[in-house]
């Protein structure tokens, strides 16, 4: 079928969602749907929409260019000057749309395609993997919620984005986003896990708004032949979207061969004025091989963005991650949560904290200009992989982002 953009459907952009005019704080309380900035819908009136009758289809984008200055970036400890992979956002482009169906109640099948690639290099992201951020077919309406199968973000994932970082949607939505993209902050994500990463793999999630409130479950279709626990998570998530003040929290469990991984979390925001104040806390428990015992971590994080307005806006941050008898790998870095810990042969204990902060110059709702950094710090035996042994690494960068 040939693309037929059309005013209204610039207007209303694609499947129904909000554009990026709406504020993302009180946007759909009652549809679920509202605007993320990191997530596909946020690129509002942009991408290429074909509406027919109940048909709606529409193409999008969006593009983040990063030069990058880090420390101890090898084990030697040098510092690199890189045009690295995406700092913020994942580069992606994608398919989403619907299909009112006839003689319902409003019920649509849905779905979406995603696919994301570096722009240093034009690599896929995931080699031999076209679809790797989302690959689903599902059904909504206003009686159902939303109700989606395939690849996509874990359900825990989609809780604690409104506190997991300073750059995630102030309220739970339909739609997937949150969290921010390689950089040395986003690690707090993987406490929303599953037994294949933050995305399920042969996911199941069910997401239902209830005027303010939002209830969610997840299940990944896992099992082996005479083993069906093996490869499954399961997720349970409540929220309450208030507007100016928003809270979530969740209980995921995911089985990682044969050892059972399991988190909770709370947290929330709270809006004054301009300023939009995000705390949460997680604890997260591992079953670990017998010789060395179960893994116990306790994980805090607090951020605040300020948008006074005109084209600035500006964000500030620090998570902190306490492990205790946490498994390491061959090299003695720390496991991220629900990561396989079966051939560990030792743990570590100790702290990994991160400070970080960011300026945004906006153009326009598509177009902008970012400078952000931080900083990573960690003590004990807790060794992260990404600073190659050493106790702590300093992360700067400045980009250019776009969203068509």
């Amino acid at each position: 079928m040939a693309a037929r953009p059309s005013q209204a459907a610039a207007d209303n952009g694609a499947a129904g969602r909000t554009t990026a005019a709406t504020d993302p704080a009180t946007a759909g309380a009652d549809t679920g749907h509202q605007v993320d900035p990191l997530g596909a819908s946020s690129v509002g009136s942009g991408g290429l929409v074909y509406r027919h009758g109940g048909d709606v289809v529409r193409l999008y984008g969006l593009i983040d260019l990063s030069m990058s200055r880090k420390t101890n970036a090898d084990a030697a400890g040098h510092t690199q000057n890189d045009m690295s992979v995406a700092w913020f956002s994942g580069n992606r482009w994608g398919l989403e749309g619907e299909h009112l169906l006839p003689n319902t109640d409003g019920l649509k099948a849905i779905f979406k395609l995603e696919s994301e690639y570096e722009l240093p290099t034009g690599n896929m992201d995931t080699p031999g993997v076209l679809f790797n951020r989302d690959a689903w077919l599902g059904l909504e309406s206003p009686t159902l919620g939303k109700l989606t199968f395939g690849r996509q973000n874990t359900l825990a994932r989609e809780f604690s984005k409104i506190y997991g970082d300073a750059y995630g949607s102030a309220g739970v939505t339909y739609d997937e986003g949150g969290y921010t993209n390689n950089n040395n902050f986003k690690q707090f994500i993987f406490y929303s896990g599953s037994a294949t990463g933050t995305r399920y793999d042969k996911g199941i999630v069910w997401k239902k708004s209830y005027g303010k409130l939002m209830a969610g479950l997840g299940y990944q279709v896992g099992g082996e032949p005479g083993n069906n626990r093996e490869g499954t998570t399961k997720s349970v998530a409540l929220a309450y979207n208030g507007g100016d003040v928003n809270v979530s929290g969740f209980y995921n469990t995911a089985v990682v061969n044969d050892f059972t991984h399991t988190s909770y979390s709370v947290g929330g925001n709270y809006k004054i004025g301009m300023v939009r104040v995000n705390a949460g806390y997680v604890h997260y428990t591992a079953e670990q091989p017998a010789s060395l015992g179960d893994r116990h971590d306790n994980a805090y994080t607090i951020s605040t963005k300020f948008t006074p307005g005109g084209h600035f806006d500006y964000e500030l941050g620090w998570q902190t991650m306490n492990a205790t008898n946490a498994a390491v790998n061959g090299g003695g870095f720390v496991l991220n949560a629900y990561a396989d810990a079966s051939a560990a042969k030792a743990t570590a204990t100790g702290k990994r904290q991160t400070v970080y902060g960011s300026v945004f110059y906006h153009f326009d709702k598509r177009t902008e200009l970012y400078l952000a950094s931080d900083y990573l710090s960690t003590d004990g035996s807790y060794k992260a992989a990404q600073a190659h042994g050493a106790d702590s690494q300093f992360e700067l960068a400045t980009g250019l982002r776009f969203r068509f």
